[in-house]
């Protein structure tokens, strides 16, 4: 072996890399710390990025609004034809085949006031989930807060929700009867609504780009969903022991349950319940978002 090849080999040896990491220290530190990027999620900072793609929302909405009912015939009927079917199921099924304790309340329109609420968390757990998988061109070309796509995607189910809640309306006019004095505790739960909803969307959102196979749970969870939330039946058909657990696992049997409670019997929604279900909903929010701020980096690459 010649001279040369001799150093050669002892510089790459470890008495080389010793003498390198003397030379340079750094290099076995890693880089400067202010080289390291640190990504930090403020809260104002993430408000004014919302605000400021509030136009794109809109036009987000408006366009999943003008292609899901441009060809259909029936147009926005079809918003309330889906919660109207299952209402008339429940009510020809459960009514007559289960002892349903409705507190003297018209069956037609107790199922229909949970269904409300169960065809805007299905929509948008639905459309929510595909959001990001449907806009993977938009994506890449446009830079703008990736979480918008979810949120588009419960303004439509808001307006579809919108719909039926005229079509409430009609109902208790049918049944000769009008909400309860109480009925302004609907903007609460509303919220509770709203942000576990959400969360749940942004979750489902980056986990179907990642892992393909969660868009084929959907429709399960979604049969599996309506029998499982206390839209056909009482939140008191669950076991009072395990009522507190529930809400704290599903808020939404919280918001139903307060929602009967405001509009149909004036009174109050239950404090503990109701309380329980929105610091779980508020857990949904935050740690959906902080799920998908950690994982949107890759969805370009992965997608």
């Amino acid at each position: 072996m010649s001279v040369g090849g001799q150093r050669a080999q002892l510089v790459d040896g470890p008495a080389g890399r010793a003498a390198d990491t003397e030379a340079h220290p750094q290099a076995a530190e890693g880089p400067p710390p202010e080289l390291v990027f640190k990504r930090r999620l403020r809260p104002a900072r993430v408000a004014r990025e919302l605000w400021g793609a509030r136009e794109l929302v809109r036009a987000l909405a408006e366009r999943d609004l003008r292609a899901r009912y441009k060809q259909a015939v029936l147009g926005f009927a079809w918003a309330v034809l889906t919660p109207l079917a299952l209402c008339a199921i429940f009510t020809l099924v459960f009514r007559r085949a289960v002892d349903v304790d409705t507190e003297g309340a018209a069956y037609p329109l107790f199922a229909y006031v949970g269904l409300i609420v169960w065809q805007f968390f299905s929509n948008t757990m639905n459309q929510g989930a595909l959001s990001l998988a449907n806009n993977l061109s938009l994506l890449n070309k446009v830079y703008c807060p990736r979480e918008v796509f979810p949120l588009a995607t419960m303004l439509v189910a808001g307006v579809d929700m919108l719909i039926g809640t005229a079509v409430l309306g009609l109902l208790f006019l049918v049944f000769w009867t009008a909400p309860a004095a109480t009925l302004f505790w609907v903007l609460p739960l509303l919220l509770v609504q709203f942000a576990f909803t959400y969360g749940v969307a942004l979750v489902l959102s980056v986990a179907v780009v990642y892992l393909r196979d969660v868009r084929h749970l959907l429709p399960i969870i979604t049969q599996m969903g309506v029998f499982a939330t206390p839209v056909a039946y009482p939140l008191a058909q669950i076991p009072e022991r395990l009522q507190e657990i529930y809400v704290g696992l599903n808020p939404l049997g919280a918001v139903i349950e307060g929602y009967r409670n405001a509009l149909l019997y004036g009174r109050a929604p239950d404090a503990t319940l109701t309380s329980i279900a929105s610091v779980s909903s508020v857990v949904f929010l935050v740690g959906g978002y902080l799920l998908f701020k950690k994982l949107e980096t890759g969805i370009a690459d992965v997608a």
